[in-house]
């Protein structure tokens, strides 16, 4: 007997969205604080803290490069996810051409950012 129920693709963008919107909440503002305020003005980190040598040495670690994915990737799903539903709210009735522009965009730049993590060596 076949159900009514039709599959949806849905499940999915959901969870990146709400992995992204968790991970941008915890990790975001810390971000701001390190990269904008701490290590620019010297304020209780180091002024070599963020050295070339030292984030290139954590971005060839494989729980560096996994934790700079994890923040582009997430961060954009999140963001396309926003958009998305955001077009029907300033009256734009979004179809598949908007899907794709936004989902698409977000699976591109995090292939993009794996491809260049995993160029940069271990």
């Amino acid at each position: 007997m076949k159900s009514g129920l039709k599959r949806s693709n849905a499940p999915i963008f959901w969870s990146l969205f709400g992995a992204g919107g968790m991970f941008s909440a915890l990790f975001g503002p810390v971000l701001v604080f390190i990269t904008g305020i701490a290590v620019p003005l010297g304020f209780m980190l180091p002024a070599d803290t963020m050295s070339y040598p030292k984030m290139l040495a954590f971005a060839q670690n494989l729980i560096g490069k996994g934790f700079i994915l994890a923040v582009i990737s997430l961060f954009l799903w999140f963001a396309a996810h926003r958009i998305f539903h955001s077009l029907h709210e300033v009256g734009i009735h979004a179809g598949i051409g908007a899907k794709l522009l936004c989902y698409g965009s977000a699976f591109l730049a995090t292939v993009i950012s794996a491809v260049v993590l995993l160029g940069l060596g271990f």
